[in-house]
């Protein structure tokens, strides 16, 4: 088990997404090994043996368990909503805090489901971040903050962790990070959000636009775009699925906004999210994109577009599935089943 320093600086995190560990390929052979031995025809079980396979990889043991799963919610409010890019105003991110708290949101039924611990992480959502058509959002100081508090978020003792994000205006900082990371205009990036209209629609593309006008001089480090554009939702994410990595834990990542803010630390360091799985392809339209850029196949699409780790939880109930199958069926010598000549 690796140690986990916490950075001071962005260059100290830069050093970390560097340095962080490997896969074990011992155990991903004693996973293929043990696969070939059980009662069904060679991959027969398709992506759920592949889905055991990584489980086994990142957790670096045989076999592979799942008994704990951490579902993290990191929460953070934006300026930028007060140019009416979402359909809700930005105090719902408070107001859906308070009822992730007392059991009342859709990812509370998915959790109770998965009999996960499920915490729920606001950062400081009564100073939104800056305006990003006017100055980064974020300043070095308040990144790196929101990064390790993801980073102490994450429970070693877990077996999986499922990362997701609550906060009004983020799929508008999604779009415009990923834009300014992977190239394009704000049409190619920016979706309906949580539902808006026409007229919504073209402002939030304005507002993007405007966006990447304004940091043009920080393309090329991602880091520095983390803080032009993202809240500290985030660099919690970031910061969580690096803390991830030194523990030995996998990590489902939710949808789009989740899926740019996991991007940051993979444009740092190619393979810095191998041990990471992407749950859903989101119905936000920039997610099929950014995912084809990143070199990752979703799990499924269900067409789904809340957020709140529910994509993630789901994804996790696969993962769950996978294990179980495994580790419970028997070999062909236990059943007395008779081998393929």
């Amino acid at each position: 088990m690796f140690s986990i320093k916490y950075p001071k600086t962005l260059s100290g995190i830069r050093e970390l997404v560097k340095g962080m560990p490997g896969e074990d390929y011992e155990a991903q052979e004693n996973a293929r090994s043990h696969e070939r031995l059980l009662t069904k025809p060679r991959g027969s079980l398709g992506q759920l043996e592949k889905i055991y396979e990584w489980l086994a990889t990142w957790q670096k043991r045989y076999p592979a368990e799942l008994n704990t799963i951490q579902i993290l919610i990191f929460a953070g409010n934006h300026e930028v909503s007060k140019y009416g890019v979402s359909a809700y105003p930005s105090e719902v991110t408070q107001q859906m805090v308070n009822n992730f708290e007392i059991g009342g949101a859709a990812i509370n039924q998915l959790s109770n489901l998965l009999n996960a611990d499920l915490r729920v992480i606001p950062l400081k959502l009564d100073t939104p971040v800056k305006d990003f058509t006017l100055e980064p959002a974020m300043g070095d100081a308040e990144c790196l903050e929101a990064f390790c508090s993801g980073m102490h978020a994450v429970d070693k003792n877990s077996d999986l962790i499922c990362l997701g994000e609550m906060g009004i205006s983020n799929t508008t900082a999604a779009a415009a990070l990923a834009a300014i990371l992977y190239g394009g205009n704000a049409k190619e990036w920016v979706g309906l959000g949580t539902g808006i209209d026409d007229n919504s629609l073209k402002r939030k593309q304005e507002i993007v636009d405007r966006g990447l006008k304004t940091h043009l001089n920080s393309i090329g480090d991602p880091l520095k775009l983390l803080c032009c554009f993202g809240g500290r939702e985030f660099a919690a994410i970031a910061g969580a699925l690096v803390a991830a990595r030194y523990l030995n834990l996998p990590v489902m990542l939710d949808g789009f906004t989740c899926t740019v803010a996991a991007a940051v630390i993979e444009f740092l360091h190619t393979g810095a999210l191998n041990h990471c799985m992407v749950s859903h392809c989101s119905a936000e339209m920039g997610h099929r994109k950014l995912l084809n850029l990143i070199k990752k196949d979703s799990l499924f699409d269900f067409k789904m577009r809340l957020g709140e780790a529910s994509g993630a939880a789901l994804g996790a109930m696969i993962v769950q599935a996978a294990c179980r199958v495994h580790n419970g069926m028997a070999t062909f010598d236990e059943a007395g089943v008779s081998k393929r000549e």
